[in-house]
């Protein structure tokens, strides 16, 4: 079994601005937003295989015993969502693992898939 945890990157900053700045509109569109993004990617994850356990905010996380390239389903998450947000992923054999590689990812760069598997 491995698992896929994908996050947004700089969200919290982003609503945070919104907040700090009283743009109630624009805080309403990233909503809107990252719901769609994240419905948007657990589709996908679906569509490949994945029994989809986390959905909500900025976060998808997914289970699969399947062989998947981790690489071109990243390219894939990319594509859908390039004009609202970036994401960045991370794979392990367990949640843990998956959640780590998660971190490795958002500290080295963002916008990257990091795999604890290989």
């Amino acid at each position: 079994m491995k698992f896929i945890t994908i996050d947004g990157d700089d969200v919290g900053r982003k609503i945070t601005s919104l907040y700090l700045s009283n743009d109630e509109e624009n805080l309403h569109r990233v909503s809107l937003s990252l719901v769609n993004a994240a419905e948007q990617i657990a589709e996908l994850l679906r569509d490949n295989g994945f029994d989809v356990i986390f959905c909500a905010a900025d976060g998808v996380v997914g289970k699969s015993n399947k062989s998947v390239d981790y690489a071109i389903l990243f390219e894939k998450i990319q594509e859908q969502t390039a004009s609202s947000f970036t994401f960045s992923a991370g794979v392990g054999s367990s949640l843990k693992e998956a959640y780590v590689a998660l971190l490795d990812a958002k500290s080295n760069g963002k916008n990257k898939l990091c795999d604890y598997t290989l």
